[in-house]
């Protein structure tokens, strides 16, 4: 990631430019996005081709300018494998090299070789995005990497900070059947907003003294998804200004597969925060991992590619004689008691003061499972600071965790996570972590 940037200047420019073009944007990105978010097509054009794209800078014609991005092809790249793929935008006087060198906000290390990053170069190292020419070079390299990468063309998504935010925003509000889910890290309405009436999954992060956009700003840019979701309209509860902490919340009562989340931390304009410290830092901040998270929730609706025999298998003719029978075993094969479920706890990061956990929760029968609470016991000292991917009663002591609206629905050996962050020192696991299903 990246440290604090000194942007006052590019505000008020963006700002003028907003109210010049009344946020009026063009480009598109074709009938084949359309049609691939609605289940039509299995993945892209390239799948099942030799690909002529190789990872680095590459450069494209785009609004007839010569533009340039970075690209990142997962290491042992499989042609036959539909991809995610993640649009990484920069800051204002940041570069696409910025984004890349530092794994594309963190996520790439967490993709574990599952994702192609994009790292796109803005002109003027921004994103005006005058006349609609920024949201044209996201089609064009949409277009340009899916008819030679195989790409799940239910699976894009894009995020940035600050100036890099505004154009995540602005690729949301106008590519809502095209993007599966964004995340707006300190963003503001600077690179316009054409449409922004279609639901999108949609995760906020701001500083609660953002000095550069204040987080006002931030709220607004969520509330337009809080709607358009159908989400229940709240005020999350964010952290009181010393406290060093964050909170994240889920939003209840969205639309099936479009949740919003907002997460508030106790610092200025950074996309590094880190629980107990005010000093930003890449390699300690909790945004990565709960980013990643967020965009991890959401399963591939591509159906399998597997082509059809070229022949028809051979038929059996039936037996002249009826096979002799087998009588049922007196007891049934162990197949785990119907409805119930497992969890598992993991520690993934820790800091003085702190530390991050996740829980994986698995039902491990051949019955489906509607739903799932998980129960865990903190150590004496540890109190849970935001929880994500789940709703929990309690914070300190025994501490109950149940499912959110959109990873209760578990269907035979599936899994699911929740993570979070908690006070105390992390070198003692939960305890007596139980879960069970109705």
């Amino acid at each position: 990631m990246v440290k604090r940037r000194q942007l006052f200047s590019f505000v008020a420019a963006a700002v003028v430019f907003v109210a010049a073009t009344g946020g009026a944007l063009r480009g598109g990105f074709g009938t084949e996005a359309v049609a691939a978010t609605n289940g039509t097509l299995a993945a892209t054009a390239g799948c099942g081709k030799a690909p002529t794209l190789t990872s680095g800078t590459r450069t494209i014609s785009s609004s007839g300018q010569n533009r340039s991005y970075i690209l990142q092809i997962p290491g042992g790249y499989d042609r036959n494998h539909p991809y995610r793929l993640v649009f990484g935008f920069h800051w204002l006087n940041g570069s696409a090299n910025n984004v890349a060198s530092a794994g594309y906000y963190g996520l790439a290390p967490l993709s574990n070789n599952s994702t192609i990053f994009v790292a796109p170069q803005g002109i003027d190292a921004g994103w005006a995005n005058t006349n609609g020419r920024d949201l044209t070079l996201f089609d064009d390299i949409s277009r340009q990497v899916e008819n030679d990468l195989c790409v799940d063309t239910t699976q894009r998504f894009a995020l940035g900070w600050s100036y890099g935010g505004a154009m995540s925003y602005a690729v949301a509000c106008a590519r809502p059947t095209v993007i599966r889910a964004v995340t707006v890290l300190s963003g503001a309405n600077l690179s316009g907003c054409n449409g922004g009436t279609q639901p999108v999954a949609y995760f906020g992060i701001h500083g609660i003294y953002d000095s550069v956009l204040n987080i006002s700003q931030g709220r607004a840019l969520r509330d337009t998804f809080v709607r358009n979701n159908g989400c229940t309209a709240q005020s999350p509860r964010e952290p009181s200004r010393g406290s060093l902490t964050h909170v994240t919340t889920t939003y209840s009562g969205c639309r099936a597969g479009y949740p919003v989340q907002w997460a508030a931390f106790d610092g200025d304009h950074t996309p590094s925060p880190v629980d107990g410290s005010s000093s930003p830092n890449d390699s300690r901040t909790w945004t990565s991992a709960e980013i990643w998270r967020f965009f991890s929730q959401f399963q591939s609706t591509t159906p399998p590619t597997t082509a059809p025999p070229t022949t028809a298998p051979p038929t059996t003719a039936p037996p002249t004689t009826a096979p002799p029978t087998t009588a049922p075993p007196t007891t049934p094969p162990p197949t785990g008691e119907p409805g119930s479920c497992a969890a598992t706890y993991r520690a993934v990061n820790s800091w003085p003061g702190g530390f991050q956990g996740e829980v994986t929760v698995a039902n491990n029968t051949a019955t489906s499972i509607s739903g799932w609470t998980v129960r865990l016991t903190l150590a004496s000292g540890q109190a849970i600071s935001s929880l994500w991917n789940g709703t929990n009663t309690g914070t300190t002591g025994n501490v109950t965790v149940r499912n959110a609206a959109y990873n209760g629905a578990l269907g035979p050996n599936a899994s699911t996570t929740f993570g979070f962050t908690a006070t105390g020192n992390g070198d003692t696991p939960p305890s007596n972590v139980t879960c069970t299903s109705p």
